[in-house]
């Protein structure tokens, strides 16, 4: 369905501008990717429409090392660019939640019992000392697939939803209003990822708060479904929606913004002459930074999400009586700001990595170009 309704747009609104600065200048496919050397700007589109010069080419390309691209090259918006970013999506959320589970783990457990797991320390003690070294993994299956499934429709929605926003809006508006687009792009997509993250992520609190209910998701899903029906699976969806769409909306806008102010005060090089290495570098520090103020935001919901799926029967009422406001805000807090910067840094230096090995412009980084005069 992602792809049919992509194509659908694509084929009605490809003759549309796109503004300038939802895109950076792409890199040739036909090329070999050098991770030292500047980034070949000399692509059709973006060369005609805003006249971006050809960087010097380096002569140490022999001694660096080196990449095959595809030899394919990927037209923007078209189903085959939007297959990619759901692709480099899937990457991106999968791998690196799969790669934390220890650390949720352990701020699962602090939001459900916290008089037991009392800090990050102990908690992690505490776990090594009840489930040995193996424990720390539980749950990785679901985390791996459901957090699969809501990346490639995050990622792959938010560019498709990015790009029919600034057709609806027009160039002149998309560009003045361009962070209403990333952010009414990636709330579109987010409410779409969490249906499909919902019942992996409903299984997983279950398989790492409760010892003893299940080993994994094998045996852990058609417990939770004997347990509270199919509509259980769901029981979180509201609570889930409330934790990432701000938290996605921060993800997205904020990175954007904070890609832009890097390459202008921070990098004394224009990005399209910057190395791919250095592109992804940034990528990964705006991602870190936007992850701090994502942790935050969603913070009070992700209490929520874990209380309500770990009991039985639980309301939002029960989560408030038994958590308290402040502890809604800040318990595990800490714990969750290194893991969601960490995670987001990590997402948009992934997701940007596999988008430049398959030809494609890395994310953010150049500004709108000034409106012109009457």
């Amino acid at each position: 369905m992602l792809y049919t309704i992509m194509a659908v747009a694509d084929n009605s609104s490809r003759q549309s501008l796109i503004p300038s600065f939802l895109y950076s200048p792409s890199i040739s496919s036909k090329r070999l990717f050098d991770f030292d050397v500047p980034v070949n700007t000399n692509h059709g589109l973006y060369h005609s429409m805003f006249n971006i010069s050809k960087p010097s080419s380096s002569n140490n390309q022999s001694r660096t090392f080196m990449i095959p691209a595809p030899n394919e090259k990927i037209e923007m918006f078209s189903p085959a660019y939007y297959a990619a970013c759901t692709a480099g999506g899937i990457f991106s959320c999968g791998l690196t939640h799969m790669t934390v589970t220890p650390l949720d783990l352990v701020k699962c457990n602090m939001q459900i019992d916290p008089s037991k797991y009392k800090s990050i320390t102990s908690g992690f003690g505490i776990l090594l000392k009840e489930q040995g070294v193996k424990g720390f993994f539980r749950g990785w299956v679901p985390t791996l697939l459901g957090y699969s499934a809501q990346g490639a429709c995050k990622f792959g929605f938010y560019e498709f939803f990015k790009k029919y926003y600034s057709d609806i809006a027009g160039p002149e508006y998309a560009a003045k209003y361009k962070t209403l687009i990333y952010l009414a792009g990636s709330a579109s997509a987010e409410v779409i990822a969490d249906i499909a993250l919902c019942p992996m992520e409903a299984v997983k609190v279950r398989v790492q708060t409760q010892p003893g209910f299940a080993r994994g998701l094998a045996d852990g899903l058609p417990k939770f479904i004997r347990s509270e029906g199919y509509v259980g699976l769901y029981k979180g969806l509201v609570p889930l929606w409330g934790r990432q769409i701000p938290y996605t909306m921060m993800k997205f806008a904020s990175f954007e913004t904070i890609v832009v102010l890097l390459y202008k005060h921070a990098i004394p090089t224009p990005k399209e002459q910057c190395s791919k290495s250095l592109q992804l570098g940034v990528s990964f520090a705006g991602g870190y930074i936007a992850g701090v103020f994502c942790a935050i935001v969603s913070h009070p919901a992700d209490n929520l999400v874990s209380f309500l799926n770990n009991a039985q029967g639980a309301t939002a009422g029960d989560a408030i009586k038994k958590l308290g406001l402040w502890g809604l805000f800040t318990r595990g807090l800490p714990l969750r700001i290194v893991m969601i910067g960490t995670l987001t840094g990590a997402q948009w230096g992934i997701y940007d990595a596999f988008k430049v090995f398959v030809g494609l412009p890395t994310t953010g980084g150049v500004s709108p170009p000034p409106a012109a005069k009457a």
